[in-house]
């Protein structure tokens, strides 16, 4: 039987979105509607495509929501040479044991960004989506969940194509929300730039 959530629940979610949304805030200037989005997929279990140029702060983004929720993270730089074993994690036989041991790969985390997955040959971009639906990971024979919640932050460059393999269409599905992000209005570069001078640290341009 399904549970039933009554509207005390609701309202407490409600809050602790609205506190989490605040703190990604602090270090996210402007994207409020990537901001949004991103939590709304982290709630519903979806999963996240982010289309924009480097240097838009979508790596900060991600680090910044796994840090509010406590949760951990973990982020791939997608090349043409990567394997699926660099993601899911591989089987190794440990020469002082004398016996396999699983080594997890960075998928088993709460947060996962894959940077510009479309440069990833189609084998390693299926074993990434595979877990996506599944939650899971098989090595070795044996099966390993992941922990929970687990969201993938996937970033694909809409400018450049030369050595690149685009997602497929029916693998797409597999994202519940795909996101464009641009640069800074003016406004919010002047507040970037206020920000700085104030000694404010680091701030996304995102």
């Amino acid at each position: 039987m399904a549970e039933v959530i009554n509207d005390d629940q609701v309202q407490q979610a409600a809050k602790v979105l609205e506190t989490i949304r605040q703190e990604v805030a602090k270090v996210i200037v402007g994207q409020q509607q990537a901001v949004e989005l991103v939590l709304c997929a982290l709630v519903a279990g979806g999963h996240v495509l982010i289309e924009g140029v480097p240097g838009l702060g979508k790596t900060m983004l991600a680090r910044a929501l796994a840090q509010c929720f406590g949760g951990n993270f973990g982020r791939v730089q997608f090349t043409p040479d990567l394997m699926p074993s660099d993601i899911t994690g591989h089987a190794l036989f440990d020469m002082q044991q004398q016996c396999f041991v699983v080594r997890k790969g960075p998928v088993f985390t709460h947060l996962f960004l894959a940077d510009e997955i479309n440069r990833a040959p189609a084998k390693t971009q299926a074993a990434l989506l595979e877990v996506m639906q599944e939650q899971q990971v098989t090595i070795d024979g044996h099966t390993h969940h992941l922990p929970q919640p687990f969201l993938v932050l996937a970033t694909q460059n809409p400018i450049e194509h030369e050595g690149t393999y685009p997602l497929p269409e029916a693998e797409l599905d597999r994202f519940l929300v795909k996101i464009s992000m641009d640069y800074p209005d003016e406004m919010e570069e002047q507040q970037i730039a206020l920000f700085a001078a104030a000694g404010g640290g680091h701030v996304a341009t995102g």
